[in-house]
């Protein structure tokens, strides 16, 4: 079952049925396909998803396939507004596209990209046009023919228990909204989807804010199935582990009345705005629809309960049944693969302060494996969507690179002043890249890193 409001019963129906979106962005008419999915999780949560890929083709006609019927370009575009806009549609010349997505026969490793709290997979709907670009070299040698993954967390977005009654349904009966569960969800996702479907047997993780927290404590467990990590300012810490109960729920009375005031408290508009302003950078960068889009994903049944359940889940480990004191130092000093940080220089909660300290932590791990840091003026803790052109450069950089030139790998042109200027339609973005020796933490900086890594 699929939670959103009565008014929106109708088009959400429609919107499963999607096959395929075609999106052209060149002059070639180089095209990507974006399809929402289900995936069944333990028989018990209905996980929302997304795939995206880039298709080389000269036709130039952006259509809807549904399991029934095709919309023209109109219609899609009417359907699209109906739908908070969250797939772009554009049009050149004439024709039909048709392309629907199938098991791949290159050997391209794909792409998981793990959403930040709160959000669903529609946050990453600028940066996978910018990921999935192509010119013609690129469309000759198949370079960047990769599929990218999108996938919701059990208690976000579009992913939530059948049936889903706040806490009280049988398929709610035991289950913990932990980075656990998270973890498991996503390991399970990876195995089950993503290589069953791809000619590979690994992945390339990159998370934003607690996506990258997430993709760390499964690189360190699962080094079988990740390839490597790009973390976009992630979150240090997650799980309060509060007093009083595990998280797993029914809810006991009070967790359950604290979660419900909170809850109904943080999704309002006005405070989702004032979230959004301290995150981002500029404000040009983030729109209603996003704040809308973000709402959305609360008006389900099970948002209270699953909201009480986070607050009081414990943190991860990299061992789940160990009884040692780890923090997030802990586990990236494990992580066997190799690193990428690109952090938005702006952001008030994540600082590059605590880039430091993560890059101290990678230093401690065998020679071979690489991590590399990259910083981004004007953007804030949500580089994805706020400078998806400059995370697109370096992620596309990255992945394109054999892992014996990573160490070596020109990320940034030192011909340009060390810097590259991206131009986004709310204003600029620099990227340029720095050691742990180029950060320098002020007394603010040093108290938080030392509070939050005690």
């Amino acid at each position: 079952m699929v939670h959103h409001p009565p008014q929106r019963q109708k088009t959400t129906a429609l919107w499963w049925g999607i096959i395929a979106v075609i999106h052209f962005s060149s002059s070639l008419a180089s095209s990507f396909v974006i399809q929402p999915r289900i995936w069944e999780y333990k028989n018990r949560h209905e996980i929302g998803y997304e795939v995206a890929h880039s298709i080389s083709s000269r036709q130039s006609t952006a259509t809807l396939i549904t399991n029934q019927t095709t919309m023209n370009s109109n219609m899609a575009s009417n359907f699209c507004e109906e739908m908070n806009k969250e797939i772009a549609i554009t049009t050149k010349e004439s024709g039909t596209a048709t392309s629907v997505l199938s098991k791949t026969s290159d050997d391209i490793t794909p792409i998981l990209l793990l959403n930040g709290f709160g959000v669903g997979s529609f946050h990453q709907h600028r940066l996978i046009p910018c990921l999935l670009e192509t010119n013609s070299e690129d469309i000759s040698n198949q370079r960047y023919r990769r599929t990218i993954y999108c996938v919701d967390y059990l208690g976000q977005g579009r992913s939530w228990p059948k049936d889903c009654q706040d806490g009280r349904s049988v398929s709610e009966q035991g289950l913990q909204y932990s980075a656990e569960t998270w973890i498991d969800q996503i390991v399970t996702f990876i195995e089950q989807v993503i290589l069953t479907e791809q000619a590979s047997n690994k992945v390339h993780l990159v998370g934003n804010s607690v996506g990258g927290h997430l993709a760390a404590y499964i690189a360190a467990r699962r080094p079988d199935l990740v390839e490597s990590i790009c973390l976009l300012n992630p979150t240090p810490v997650w799980g309060l582990n509060l007093p009083g109960w595990s998280g797993t729920l029914p809810a006991p009375i009070v967790p359950k009345a604290i979660g419900r005031f909170l809850f109904d408290r943080i999704r309002d508009l006005r405070t989702i705005e004032q979230f959004l302003e301290q995150t981002y950078s500029r404000r040009e960068a983030f729109t209603e629809e996003l704040m809308h889009q973000i709402r959305g994903c609360t008006l389900g049944n099970g948002g209270h309960a699953a909201f009480a359940s986070i607050l009081w889940s414990p943190p991860l480990k990299v061992t789940p049944d160990s009884t040692l004191k780890e923090n997030f130092q802990d586990c990236l000093s494990q992580v066997p693969c190799d690193v990428l940080l690109v952090f938005g220089k702006d952001d008030p909660w994540c600082k590059p302060a605590f880039a430091k300290k993560m890059l101290q932590a990678l230093d401690q791990r065998e020679p071979h494996h690489i991590h590399r840091y990259i910083e981004i003026e004007n953007a804030g803790h949500c580089p994805n969507h706020e400078a998806p052109q400059a995370v697109a450069h370096v992620i596309r950089t990255w992945i394109a690179s054999s892992n014996r030139s990573k160490d070596h790998l020109a990320l940034v042109d030192a011909g340009n002043n060390g810097q590259i200027i991206f131009q986004e339609d709310w204003g600029e973005t620099r990227i340029s890249e720095r050691s742990a020796h180029d950060i320098n933490l002020g007394m603010m900086d040093r108290l938080a890193t030392t509070f939050i890594y005690r």
